[in-house]
């Protein structure tokens, strides 16, 4: 297998506010984005001719990633106009594909190992994995190494065995294209007429990001993994412990604590006196003052967090505006996303551009819209719609 398609053109509603201003896919992880971790895992395995389909917001896509030579692929771009579903999406493509060649999502984080096995199976075929919950996704039945049938998000299912959205195909399976819209509908009616769609099982990193809380779960993921790198200046009486990575010209100041895993970009300058505890992500350019503690967090590039904040399992996504004494703490909660209710812990969600003053206390799991103004003291919860103003 020498080819890939990625499918790269959702929007991603339920990640909101997160996917308001970028595509599901350039959601930063541990400094990368996902689609990022998706094509090295690629050029990992020897498959660097690239076809990445993309649609909402696409040209983010094409100005990150360009014309992969620094990632050591080949990138051709091809756009789906319309987000009308998955095969729609890998119809859109057919011109461009080989005989053979790996379908993957642009927005599941995957690392080298998940598909190396995967990608000497013959088409037609799946990649499968068990998970404990099933429930958002397309069950699996199957009978040995073939797939017998797949049942998107069914309410009670029969096995723990889910589709990664991850296919080995020929062009053979534009011919069942037609007017189903999903990959999953296109595989059934292939079996339905005859046609053997066999399966592989990966133990490898496989996960999705559905919800504004499951990028935590990839950070975290990613952090373990990390190599050391300590970068930039740090004072006497910082202490640096741990799978820590600091990049260039970042200042960690006296007196800070940083217990990894910790990534933290360049051009930061952190503390005197702050506190990072083990699976935070800071981006580049982010200020942090002194008798601040970050804890389980990702910070978006050109963040600026005064005195006296604590945050806890939170996102806080680029260029917001965070004054003294914020408080971000962490709970189990019962959050509704799309209509559905779902027990989590989480702090608080911030989108791109929030300006908060001083002594802002966030209840758990507050999700914040995109460039929303807080003044000062006040107490926020629930879920506040974009371009908000809390007087």
């Amino acid at each position: 297998m020498k080819q890939a398609v990625i499918l790269a053109a959702g929007e991603g509603q339920r990640l909101r506010p997160f996917t308001v201003t970028k595509p599901k896919t350039m959601i930063s992880i541990a400094g990368k984005p996902i689609l990022q971790y998706v094509v090295e895992a690629l050029a990992k395995n020897g498959i660097r001719n690239i076809v990445i389909v993309a649609g909402y917001r696409r040209e983010q896509v094409f100005n990150y990633m360009g014309n992969g030579e620094r990632f050591g692929v080949k990138i051709v771009y091809i756009t789906q106009e319309k987000q009308l579903g998955t095969a729609h999406a890998l119809m859109q493509a057919r011109s461009v594909v080989e005989d053979e060649f790996l379908v993957l999502p642009g927005d599941n984080l995957i690392e080298a190992n998940t598909i190396a096995r995967f990608i000497r199976m013959k088409p037609q075929a799946m990649l499968v994995k068990k998970v404990e919950n099933t429930a958002r996704y397309g069950v699996v039945t199957t009978d040995g190494d073939t797939v017998r049938d797949i049942t998107e998000k069914p309410v009670e299912a029969e096995c723990d065995i889910i589709n990664t959205g991850i296919y080995s195909f020929n062009r053979q399976v534009f011919d069942f294209i037609d007017a189903e819209l999903a990959i999953p509908d296109v595989m059934n009616s292939m079996i339905s007429q005859g046609q053997i769609i066999g399966c592989q099982e990966t133990e490898g990193t496989w996960l999705d990001v559905v919800y504004p809380w499951d990028i935590l779960s990839l950070n975290n993921a990613i952090l373990r993994q990390i190599p050391p790198s300590l970068g930039g200046t740090i004072e006497s009486g910082a202490s640096v412990k741990g799978l820590v990575s600091i990049g260039k010209d970042t200042i960690i100041r006296a007196n800070c604590y940083i217990l990894g895993p910790v990534v933290i970009g360049e051009s930061c300058d952190i503390g005197p006196n702050v506190c990072i505890l083990p699976a935070t992500s800071i981006g580049n350019n982010v200020v942090i003052s002194p008798f601040s503690s970050v804890e389980n967090s990702v910070i978006g590039d050109d963040v600026n967090i005064g005195p006296g904040a604590i945050i806890e399992d939170s996102v806080i996504d680029e260029s917001c505006l965070i004054q003294g004494r914020f408080t971000a703490c962490s709970g189990e909660i019962e959050v509704r996303a799309n209509n559905q209710f779902h027990q989590v812990k989480a702090g608080a969600m911030l989108g791109v551009g929030c300006n908060l003053k001083n002594n802002v206390v966030a209840q758990p799991g507050v999700i914040i819209g995109n460039y929303t103004q807080v003044q000062a003291m006040k107490l926020l919860s629930g879920n506040l719609p974009d371009r908000s103003t809390v007087y």
